[in-house]
């Protein structure tokens, strides 16, 4: 079905690009891994840059579906700014932390004075403003790789007149070109005669900007690539072979790849880069505002962190060693056995983390506003190394995007059942039954059982106007949501909190669970157990500390 192509560059516009560019990165991510030499020939490039657009596309639905109970849409500065953001948070790997800087200078661009849309002009400008902010975030740019096709599109974008169509199809166009040079500029892929697999890459995301504006598929990349010596098995023996001399001179190169986002200030990350530039090299810092995703590639990975430990505060810290092929966070682990069972779960904070960790799970830590990206769910089902798994998202906007991760595992020989928990407190009382020497499936059917037996709530403040079930709430409203739906509106914690757990408790209950977050109201957890003692009899209370969790207080009643 052909694209309806957009006039402007709009909060549209950027929802349906990154649509289009994480179905087109889907499509040629097998291709893009497969032809990864360059700088490490550890055959993920395909894969970080679709995990990467994953997040963007993310956090710009996470906006939009913010707006859906009004009539207002997104500004194009609202999905541009999540856009960035989301890509900054996810990116992974070189060529993924590059590609969120090149959206991050366009964001610089096309969010400036926050008009509605913007139109060619802004576009030429924004491609050049990536293509300089992505150069500049490398330590030492090397030319035949993602940042000469990312210079050669803007150029072309410069060149062109006309409308946002005809300034996205030359910026596709000329990244295509530069892209079949790429192999005539760096040995490493002339030995294995591919093109570079980062700028593969962003020419499918360029590919899908033109999608945008044209509605037409474009089809210049295999006018310019394809051909004799790029396709077929002489590709993949080449490739192989590429990749076999790549691994023997590891020996005398960096041993580990480094990743992690970094909360800190402008001053203590320019030191930051100096550091990390004498450690090792692939160093790319990308970012402002203080938050940066830091990518490095070192013999000392205990190091690289520790430098980011002074700059500031280093989380998500991803530790991949390219030798031996282990991916893991928080340091080395020797190879193990794989575990017979595991249970892997999305919590949204770090008291719950500690919490869940204590029960035998594996953690996936989902920050406010920063969801995982299946990719993450990927990852800690492999760390969990084990030959089942049950996965525990804990939100329901997140059993889409855990099916996903399951699929994925599926194929890798891991057996994983989803049990769709819509809460961390459901998730608790999942794990509380959970035995891992029972068959299997009794192990799911319990723990889902354990789950669906559970009504969960949530005590949040409302951000903007909104019309709800219990009625229209302002900014600033204490919204208490039972099972997903808004049932109270009120003004303070405490005593929302209190009606929402009465209208729970008149269905009946065994045990109440509460989850505070920091922003809770000192007090609140005495009061609702004061509440339950006097007027529940034989109903038992447990308090947890959740951390930042995004909501003062979540609720369970089992």
């Amino acid at each position: 079905m052909a694209q309806v192509p957009q006039t402007f560059f709009d909060a549209l516009a950027v929802r349906t690009w990154c649509g289009l560019s994480l179905g087109a990165l889907g499509r040629a991510r097998e291709e893009i891994d497969a032809i990864n030499v360059y700088p490490v020939a550890d055959g993920d490039t395909g894969t970080n840059l679709y995990m990467t657009v994953e997040s963007a596309a993310g956090a710009v639905e996470a906006v939009f579906a913010g707006y859906e109970l009004g009539e207002e849409v997104p500004t194009l500065a609202d999905a541009v700014r999540a856009m960035a953001h989301g890509a900054l948070i996810g990116a992974r790997g070189n060529s993924g932390t590059i590609l969120a800087q090149l959206l991050r200078g366009m964001a610089h661009v096309l969010t400036e004075g926050d008009a509605a849309h913007m139109d060619a002009d802004a576009l030429r400008l924004a491609l050049r403003h990536a293509a300089d902010a992505a150069r500049q975030a490398v330590a030492h740019p090397v030319e035949g790789t993602v940042l000469s096709v990312a210079a050669a599109a803007a150029d072309a974008a410069d060149e062109a007149e006309g409308d946002c169509g005809a300034v996205a199809r030359a910026a596709y166009e000329g990244a295509c070109k530069a892209l079949a040079a790429t192999p005539g500029q760096l040995a490493a892929l002339e030995r294995a005669g591919v093109v570079d697999a980062g700028g593969r890459g962003l020419v499918a995301v360029l590919g899908a900007l033109a999608e945008v504006f044209t509605g037409e598929t474009p089809t210049a990349f295999d006018l310019y690539v394809a051909g004799p010596g790029r396709a077929g098995h002489a590709r993949v023996d080449a490739v192989s072979d590429a990749r076999a001399e790549n691994c023997a001179e590891l020996a005398g190169g960096p041993a580990f790849e480094v990743i992690y986002l970094l909360e800190a200030g402008d001053t203590a990350v320019d030191r930051l880069r100096t550091r990390l530039d004498a450690l090792g090299d692939s160093l790319v810092v990308v970012g402002g505002d203080g938050l940066w995703n830091v990518h490095v590639h070192v013999d000392d990975a205990g190091a690289a962190v520790e430098a980011g430990i002074e700059a500031g505060r280093p989380y998500r810290i991803r530790i991949t060693h390219f030798r031996a092929g282990d991916v893991h966070t928080g340091g080395e682990r020797p190879p193990r056995e794989r575990v017979q069972r595991a249970v892997v779960a999305v919590v949204p904070g770090e008291g719950l983390a500690g919490l869940y960790t204590e029960a035998g799970a594996t953690t996936v830590l989902a920050r406010p506003g920063e969801p995982p990206a299946s990719g993450e769910l990927v990852d800690a089902v492999r760390r969990a190394h084990a030959r089942e798994v049950v996965l525990l998202p804990n939100d329901a906007d997140l059993r889409h995007t855990a099916a996903a991760a399951a699929e994925q595992v599926r194929a890798e020989g891991i057996r994983v059942a989803l049990i769709p928990t819509r809460s961390a407190v459901q998730g608790i009382s999942a794990l509380a039954v959970h035995q891992p020497d029972r068959r299997f499936d009794e192990d799911v059917v319990q723990m889902t059982s354990a789950a669906g037996a559970t009504r969960y709530a949530e005590v949040v403040v409302a951000e903007r106007q909104s019309w709800t079930m219990a009625g229209i709430c302002q900014a600033g409203d204490v919204l208490g949501l039972i099972d997903g739906d808004v049932a109270v509106i009120g003004s303070d914690v405490t005593a929302t909190a209190e009606t929402v757990l009465d209208r729970m408790l008149q269905a009946g209950g065994e045990m109440v669970t509460l989850v505070l977050g920091d922003e809770a109201p000192d007090g609140v957890a005495d009061r609702l157990e004061a509440r339950v003692r006097e007027s529940y009899l034989a109903v038992d209370t447990v308090v947890y500390r959740g951390g930042r969790q995004g909501a003062p207080l979540l609720i369970g009643v089992e």
